[in-house]
């Protein structure tokens, strides 16, 4: 039997969609960068470089999502307000796959992080 679809289905949920996770974190509070791929590792178990998780980033930024600022020399990642709705959205898709094609769920609550 293959591994591959299963690895795909992984990869596309993690390291392929990392917003979910940076801006889990980032409503926790601000952080640098390196603290953000420190903790996607630690708490979420993905295995992401630190380049990759500034990649992903930098593409947030230029969408909008968080906005940087400086603390000493060092740049910071917060959220910007309108993320968290578009967050919530995300989340709500997948509890509705999760419902609809796995037949289980699970209820995170509507419109509230």
């Amino acid at each position: 039997m293959s591994q591959k679809a299963l690895d795909r289905l992984i990869t596309k949920l993690t390291k392929e969609n990392l917003w979910i996770y940076v801006v889990k974190l980032l409503m926790e509070r601000p952080m640098y960068g390196y603290e953000i791929a420190r903790e996607i590792r630690e708490r979420f178990n993905i295995n992401i470089t630190n380049v990759g998780v500034y990649v992903v980033l930098y593409k947030m930024e230029r969408d909008g999502l968080v906005e940087t600022f400086m603390s000493g020399e060092s740049k910071m990642y917060r959220l910007r307000p309108e993320t968290v709705e578009l967050w919530l959205r995300a989340r709500d898709f997948i509890s509705s796959v999760l419902k609809e094609v796995f037949s289980c769920g699970v209820n995170c609550g509507s419109g509230k992080a």
